[in-house]
């Protein structure tokens, strides 16, 4: 195994302000409350490829509902590496829970944007039994996985990335 990355909590700041921003009926108590309760990612056997992602508080979606949810987590990623987010296998297969965009990337030089590299996760119930779902704060619900990547021989890129989601098509 390569060890090649580091997850921490995103600054108090960074997530009251994220997470009021997302969920405007939340209090600063709440958000700080939710805060206190992220558990960061962790791997749940020896053999695991996956980084289990904790839910920091507890939600429920019906058929068809999405929910976009502040992590509180970052990643700091070695150079040469990117962490890849899916929903939990089993989520999906019982749900058809997914992520919006289908599969998150979270490229090595996020962390040092202004946002922290706070990590948000959109994701969709698409049942199309009617099943609800139910996660409990604290439950996980995604999983990253750590890929190496490769560059073409003629690359000479020296934009320094600042922000989230579309950030390296703005000029």
């Amino acid at each position: 195994m390569v060890r090649i990355a580091r997850f921490e909590k995103v600054s108090a700041r960074r997530f009251v302000e994220d997470w009021i921003t997302t969920f405007p009926q939340q209090t600063v108590e709440q958000a700080l409350l939710a805060y206190e309760h992220i558990k960061l990612p962790h791997r749940a056997t020896a053999g695991s490829a996956g980084y289990d992602f904790f839910a920091p508080v507890g939600f429920e979606l019906p058929a068809g509902g999405s929910i976009k949810i502040p992590t509180g987590v970052r990643a700091l990623i070695e150079e040469g590496w990117v962490l890849t987010l899916y929903p939990r296998s089993g989520l999906g297969f019982k749900y058809r829970f997914q992520l919006d965009n289908s599969v998150g990337v979270i490229d090595s030089d996020y962390a040092r944007s202004d946002n922290e590299g706070h990590i948000f996760l959109r994701m969709t119930n698409d049942s199309r039994e009617g099943k609800g779902l139910r996660v409990p704060a604290g439950t996980a619900f995604a999983q990253g996985i750590f890929l190496p990547f490769g560059i073409t021989l003629d690359d000479d890129v020296q934009t320094v990335r600042n922000g989230g989601l579309g950030s390296t098509t703005k000029a």
